[in-house]
């Protein structure tokens, strides 16, 4: 299995998703757009991971390679590649699937739980999760479902949390499964100004970092999912 990721800030990495890869013994190799890395060839990956980023998919004009990093994920999802999108990624996979990315009613900064709709219990890709679980969150906008996309996942917070495409092949994630305790650690540093805002769903750096129960948690959900991706 061939890897590739797209990074948009360099605080924001594929963290434990390259640990994962390790373990699995698959290649990994990635596209930095921050700086200036191109976009590869269709045909030298099999799996496409679209990390987070705090842009919107709307900041054409600020990020110009927003552009053709949204052309390629469409080829690549056309080209019937795995692809993984976290956040941001989310959001890509969301707008070229053809539908609305907007904000959100509140953010969600922090530890929140997460739960399986309808559909969400029926996929073979979550049926090793339970139907509720907490997950890391770092997020102010959101999506509609795109059509001919099974909602998955919901919290308090954010109705759409994830939806699947291409029958499980495409995964977008609102949530984050791939933190440890270091990339949440610059997610802090790099984003300060969000936490001083005050909101229901922003927690404090120390409760952030402090939940080791939920780091080891999500790392385990992570595995399973990549499994499952990986298997369709």
């Amino acid at each position: 299995m061939r890897i590739h990721y797209i990074q948009h800030v360099h605080f924001e990495t594929p963290a434990n998703i390259f640990k994962w890869a390790k373990d699995r013994g698959y290649s990994i190799t990635g596209s930095r757009l921050f700086l200036n890395e191109g976009l590869p060839n269709l045909d030298s990956f099999d799996f496409l991971v679209v990390m987070g980023g705090p842009m919107g998919v709307y900041d054409d004009d600020k990020f110009p390679w927003l552009k053709e990093e949204k052309r390629f994920i469409e080829k690549a999802i056309q080209g019937g590649k795995k692809v993984l999108g976290v956040c941001l990624g989310a959001q890509l996979i969301a707008d070229v699937l053809g539908a609305k990315v907007y904000k959100n009613k509140y953010k969600e900064i922090g530890w929140f739980p997460v739960e399986k709709t309808e559909e969400g219990k029926k996929s073979p890709l979550l049926k090793d999760f339970p139907d509720k679980f907490t997950a890391f969150h770092w997020h102010g906008d959101t999506f509609d479902i795109p059509d001919g996309a099974l909602w998955t996942t919901r919290s308090e917070g954010c109705e759409h949390q994830s939806f699947e495409y291409n029958n499980g092949k495409v995964v977008a994630l609102q949530f984050h499964l791939e933190v440890n305790p270091e990339s949440v650690k610059q997610l802090i540093e790099n984003s300060v100004e969000e936490l001083m805002e005050k909101g229901k769903y922003i927690q404090s750096p120390e409760a952030m970092l402090n939940n080791k129960e939920a780091f080891l948690e999500i790392e385990k959900l992570l595995y399973t999912l990549l499994d499952q991706i990986v298997a369709v």
